[in-house]
């Protein structure tokens, strides 16, 4: 049974960081395609980053782009993603998602959901 945990969410003051993890189990991590993605309170989910198969390529969404890195460990079935000089506005319930995909694009169609952490910016 494929499954994704994604974990490291909380409270960060602005300016601060926190690195999310997404835990994959259940199918060949090293062949599907892996996206970011989060929805704030009263707003359409947003794909925010994504990471090919083998870390073929990266994508970023403009409102992350140097801010945010994507990054996977294929030997730990893991993907992370560490943000950087956080914002009140990254505020909201990340997401990660899977796909068999060697290259990975930004406002593709996922077919595999985790269960969100929640990720809160705020003095």
């Amino acid at each position: 049974q494929l499954q994704l945990v994604e974990s490291g969410g909380g409270l960060v003051q602005p300016g601060g960081s926190l690195r999310l993890s997404c835990a994959a189990s259940g199918f060949t991590f090293d062949d599907y395609a892996i996206g970011w993605f989060r929805q704030a309170p009263g707003k359409e989910r947003e794909g925010i980053s994504c990471i090919g198969s083998r870390s073929s390529n990266t994508g970023y969404a403009d409102s992350v782009k140097g801010r945010f890195t994507i990054s996977r460990d294929n030997a730990k079935n893991t993907v992370y993603l560490q943000m950087n000089s956080l914002k009140p506005e990254d505020t909201g319930v990340y997401y990660c998602a899977a796909e068999p995909k060697f290259w990975c694009f930004m406002g593709e169609e996922y077919d595999y959901w985790g269960q969100g952490t929640q990720v809160t910016v705020s003095s």
